[in-house]
């Protein structure tokens, strides 16, 4: 069986979340943090070996303490970030068994993955060395330049990229060794710098990103109509059902 690590970046700035407070990866998403609902699935699989989150420096002792009980139930460690994403994995890399044959980042922002969309992914990256999940882009796309539209993008060949993005340990640690300056969003991006193809699985629109409050929001309402959804299909207890049922 092929082995995996996962990490999770969750040093960002949170900028466009908005308000004071903590960062969207640490706050409550129905009963929940959300950096706690993105490492749960993978938590689950027997495939995967270990998990990290990275946290900012100005973060990494409140975060230790504050999610004690959590980092010690789910197994996870915890790594201090770089000034950006790339520097933030980097970092999280240097942690990795050697022993391990694959690793998937997963942004700790993410807390609605499905594993169904997390077998996809690793079973395509096993046959292929380089995997992600995205979703084909619905809406009109326009180039925009000083708020007047330049151009009409052809929406056919575009998807919107997601993670868990998954990678041979080989393929992804020789894309950062070879990276130099580059400064890249996400990591398929730096792989497919090597000349390495990257191939796309079916994501979900329900894997979304929360980067504003809106998507919080949003997310909270999807959680709510699952659970209702679920009680309602659950069956009645025996003791609770009417009389002659």
């Amino acid at each position: 069986m092929s082995t995996f690590a996962v990490i999770l970046p969750a040093a960002g700035k949170s900028t466009r979340f908005g308000g004071a407070g903590r960062k969207k990866p640490f706050i409550d998403l129905n009963g929940q943090p959300v950096w706690v609902r993105a490492v749960e699935p993978f938590r689950a699989r027997n495939d995967v070996q270990q998990i990290v989150v990275v946290v900012s420096a100005s973060d990494v002792e409140w975060f230790r303490e504050t999610f004690q009980a959590q980092l010690k139930r789910l197994q996870v460690s915890v790594v201090e970030g770089g000034a950006e994403r790339m520097n933030s994995v980097e970092n999280a890399l240097r942690s990795i068994s050697d022993e391990t044959d694959f690793v998937a980042v997963h942004d700790a922002a993410r807390p609605m993955i499905s594993p169904e969309v997390i077998d996809r992914v690793f079973q395509k990256a096993i046959e292929s060395d380089a995997a992600i999940p995205g979703v084909p882009i619905s809406s009109t796309v326009k180039r925009v330049a000083e708020h007047c539209i330049v151009e009409t993008v052809d929406r056919s060949s575009l998807w919107a990229a997601q993670t868990p993005q998954t990678f041979r340990s080989s393929v992804l640690v020789d894309a950062y060794q070879n990276r130099g300056n580059n400064l890249t969003t996400d990591e398929a991006q730096l792989v497919e710098r090597t000349g390495r193809a990257v191939h796309v699985v079916e994501g979900d629109p329900l894997n979304l990103k929360i980067t504003t409050k809106e998507d919080l929001f949003l997310a909270e309402a999807i959680l709510q109509h699952e659970s209702r959804r679920s009680d309602a299909s659950s069956p009645t207890p025996f003791n609770d059902r009417a009389p002659g049922s």
